[in-house]
């Protein structure tokens, strides 16, 4: 979405309301709150960081760790970047370990057809495919997360809703600002691994600990 010098949503700008499944114009007064909220930053604690870690993951490895809500880039000599993710919502957390095998810029969104009817039950009709760009819940990248040689249907993607990274909002993808997920997106090939640890610590006996 566009702002203008003054940090105020511009006019003559339709969005997309996910909740409503609707098309909406940023000059309603009522948009145009919304908007500015989702732009609001997540809390300081969830800011890009280098840190020290204690693992026996290698240097490159990703850990996402759904209880803390942070993703960890494992570098050399115990170090690592550590960033703020948002995580699946109560019900949707899972853990294991999977791998990229994608990756996109600008992403599409094509929504899985259990979101659909999920949402359609709930009454709001979802696109069945909407292009990427600042409005497209995926954000400004895409790590597409593999099991098996299998789409999991599970990604780690920016977001156009800032303000939900540190919260349990999502359908279980990884949520980063995206300029964190820009930052990762440029670090990893495809074929990096990916380590889940789940809302209640499924699957991380030993895995890593943050020495600040």
């Amino acid at each position: 979405m566009a702002l203008s010098s003054t940090g105020a949503v511009m006019a003559q700008e339709r969005v997309y309301n996910y909740a409503s499944g609707t098309w909406e114009s940023a000059d309603n007064p009522r948009v145009m709150q919304r908007l500015i909220k989702q732009q609001r930053r997540p809390d300081a604690r969830f800011n890009r960081a280098e840190v020290r870690i204690e693992t026996r993951e290698r240097p490159g490895t990703i850990i996402v760790d759904s209880r803390s809500r942070y993703l960890y880039l494992v570098g050399a000599n115990g170090r690592a970047t550590r960033y703020g993710v948002g995580v699946g919502k109560e019900g949707f957390g899972w853990s294991g370990a999977m791998s990229v095998q994608r990756k996109a810029e600008w992403p599409s969104w094509v929504p899985p057809k259990e979101m659909v009817a999920r949402e359609r039950r709930k009454g709001h009709i979802l696109p069945a495919r909407m292009e990427g760009g600042p409005n497209n819940p995926l954000g400004a990248r895409a790590l597409y997360l593999y099991r098996d040689g299998r789409d999991s249907l599970f990604r780690i993607h920016g977001t156009n809703q800032p303000w939900t990274i540190g919260k349990r909002l999502s359908s279980g993808c990884i949520r980063m600002m995206n300029e964190d997920v820009a930052d990762l997106y440029a670090r990893v090939p495809r074929g990096t691994k990916v380590v889940v640890i789940g809302p209640e610590g499924q699957g991380g006996r030993g895995v890593y600990r943050d020495l600040g």
